[in-house]
């Protein structure tokens, strides 16, 4: 295993002593583990290194310094982003006076001007690790500084410099910084940026600011993406709004829009700005930004907004007596609810580096201030958009309503109705909504899963060894297996076109698997026959993994749990707090896990954490493509990807 790896790496045979830690210096650790730092090696995170070096450009403009940056894609995939203000430090640092200060912050993890709020009162970087990552997992990146009318070039490969910063002439009418990177075919193997997908975000970051001007340009052709675009959108979201919904027919003829100042209102600094309409002929969708950074899973602001909008409506419907207005929930506006929301605030916490949800817990109540009085103008302001919108709110407020009496009938008589598997562990919850299945691997699993549940909300299906891989198999074949059965059966569904997600007998479905390799094959398949067989499951966001730990540190009365060796190691060198040697309990398996454990790691709705299985909507046909390539009937095709694939494999725990 890991450990038995790990001490049998020292200099003398099986000894274990100090010559057997490694210690990773620089950017070495980036490299290592690029996961930690990008969120892994796939197109999204390749993408991600586009947006850190756009967000720092868009931080000079936030912050007053600049008012245009230029993004331009060239012919070897490399990109360049162009900014006119004030340009990287290139004095030597204080710390390190023979360095610059553009070397220590390119080369350094955790250095960068935005800990402190005198360089930023705001920014969407706040680590000190976004350019320093890039440089790491790029082969070549160059960085032009003019400053103080003069220009200055560094050059780094790998996130090694290649030489000190060199002053290469006057820059008299030149002001800024300029970064050009190359991604490395070592960490990302084939991938490519890709003009599209980075057309949308630098269109989307000009919307998010309306002070500045932003360039595109590309010398790759798509056959869909312009060659060269200008962006600038003095109406910020509300043009942004106006552009995503402007062939859908919405309830008010202009959107709930605006913007506010926290400084104003609570004497801190910050704002928020949103935009949002409502429309019967579209999905509801919330998309928000923190500091310019996209925040795909929400967070504190998020909920401030939607706890502004929905007092505000329950609070119209009773002025003009509307009984019916107090039944809405944020469910009901989200639904048909198309709304943008981004706020500015000094050191914003997120959950992780690639900052997909804000955790500060201020924000919410900010937000909900902020949005509260001007929602309540709005609606009074122009009462016939206000009652068309309640009415809407209302009718979906009742057919939800109508949708949970028809579950809770269904559910109080499912026994009778259904024969449910004998295997399962159901919930005593009358209806659906909040209510989870866990399918576990194995009846030791599911022993310690049903010690750990929530009796009223969280269900637990036991599945007996790896279930069949559906890619390729006949429909005869998916209908005789006892664990797809098992699976249908519970879940209250049929597969295929027969597949309803309102006949789910459950909100949230959650694959918990070991943490090992068998794991993740057992819940590999499990999403492909999800996947192929009930994809609107995943596409509703009903799908979801669990991520319990592999091991258990205790030092004292301190414990931690972690998720692999590299954070292991991390905090095995760094120590819990408390005193004497760390004690380390690798779990092997969900069925060796105290329930205590289980549930306070893996399925406390409080403390646990889940993923959520998604399917990429930027390119629809890439996840079928990728599944077929992986666990289809084609070796050729699955032996290929394991070819072009298999640089990234770093350890194998065996």
């Amino acid at each position: 295993m890991a450990d038995d790896l790990l001490a049998g790496s020292g200099a003398q045979g099986n000894e274990y002593n100090a010559a057997s830690i490694e210690v990773l210096e620089g950017l070495e650790p980036v490299r290592k583990r690029p996961g930690m730092y990008i969120g892994g090696t796939d197109e999204r995170a390749l993408h991600h290194m586009v947006a850190e070096i756009l967000d720092n450009s868009m931080d000079e403009a936030v912050a007053g310094h600049a008012n245009r940056i230029e993004v331009e894609l060239h012919e070897d995939y490399s990109v360049t982003v162009r900014d006119n203000g004030r340009g990287i430090p290139v004095d030597p640092h204080p710390k390190f006076p023979d360095k610059s200060a553009l070397e220590v912050i390119l080369c350094t993890l955790h250095a960068g001007g935005k800990f402190s709020n005198k360089a930023y009162s705001t920014s969407g970087g706040l680590n000190g690790v976004g350019s320093s990552v890039v440089n790491a997992l790029s082969d070549l990146m160059r960085v032009e500084v003019a400053r103080n009318r003069e220009l200055y070039v560094q050059s780094f490969s790998r996130g090694v410099p290649q030489g000190p910063v060199q002053k290469v002439g006057a820059a008299p009418n030149r002001k800024g910084t300029s970064v050009t990177f190359h991604p490395d075919a070592e960490i990302f193997g084939s991938l490519k940026l890709k003009p599209a997908r980075l057309f949308k975000m630098v269109r989307s970051k000009a919307y998010l600011f309306s002070g500045v001007e932003i360039r595109w340009k590309t010398a790759i052709d798509d056959g869909e993406t312009p060659a060269e675009a200008t962006f600038k959108f003095p109406g910020g979201l509300a043009d942004y709004l106006a552009d995503v919904m402007k062939d859908t027919q919405t309830y008010a003829d202009k959107p709930f829009a605006g913007k506010v100042s926290f400084e104003e209102k609570f004497n801190v600094p910050g704002s928020v700005e949103w935009a949002i309409n409502w429309s019967a002929m579209r999905d509801g969708f919330i998309l928000s930004y923190t500091n310019t950074v996209p925040t795909p899973e929400g967070g504190t602001h998020e909920a401030g907004f939607w706890a502004a909008v929905l007092k505000g409506v329950k609070t119209y419907g009773e002025r003009v007596n509307n009984r019916k207005a107090k039944d809405i929930t944020r469910e009901d506006l989200l639904t048909g609810g198309c709304a943008l929301l981004s706020i500015f605030i000094r050191e914003p916490s997120f959950v992780g580096q690639t900052k997909d949800r804000l955790s500060t817990e201020e924000a919410a109540k900010w937000v909900e201030l902020a949005v509260r009085d001007h929602f309540d103008n709005w609606l009074a302001a122009d009462p016939k958009s206000a009652r068309e919108i309640l009415d809407f709110l209302v009718l979906r407020a009742e057919e939800r309503l109508r949708r949970r009496q028809e579950k809770e009938t269904q559910r109080k008589s499912a026994t009778k109705r259904l024969r449910l598997p004998g295997k399962l562990t159901d919930c005593s919850a009358k209806i659906r909504d909040n209510t989870e299945l866990f399918l576990v691997e194995g009846d030791s699993a599911g022993g310690s899963a049903k010690g750990a549940r929530s009796r009223e909300t969280q269900a637990i299906l036991p599945l007996r060894g790896k279930v069949l891989n559906v890619m390729g198999a006949a429909a005869g074949k998916l209908n005789q297996n006892q664990e797809l059965s098992d699976i249908c059966e519970a879940l209250g569904v049929q597969m295929g076109a027969k597949f309803n997600t309102e006949d789910l007998r459950y909100q949230r479905i959650i694959i918990m698997t070991d943490a090992d390799v068998d794991g993740a094959h057992i819940a590999s398949l499990l999403m492909t026959f999800f996947f192929t067989q009930m994809r609107p499951l995943i596409e509703k966001g009903h799908l979801f993994l669990a991520c319990p730990p592999l091991y258990r540190l205790t030092q004292g009365a301190n414990r931690l749990y972690v998720a692999d060796d590299a954070e292991k190691e991390y905090w095995l060198q760094k120590g819990l707090g408390g005193r004497g040697k760390i004690d380390v309990q690798r779990f092997k398996g969900l069925g060796e896990m105290d329930a205590k454990d289980l549930k306070e790691t893996t399925m406390d709705p409080k403390t646990r954490k889940l993923i959520r299985v998604t399917i990429n909507d930027d390119e629809p046909g890439e996840t079928s493509d990728l599944v077929e390539r992986l666990m289809g009937k084609k070796p050729e095709l699955r032996f290929q990807y394991i070819q072009e694939n298999a640089r990234f494999v770093e350890e194998l725990d065996v």
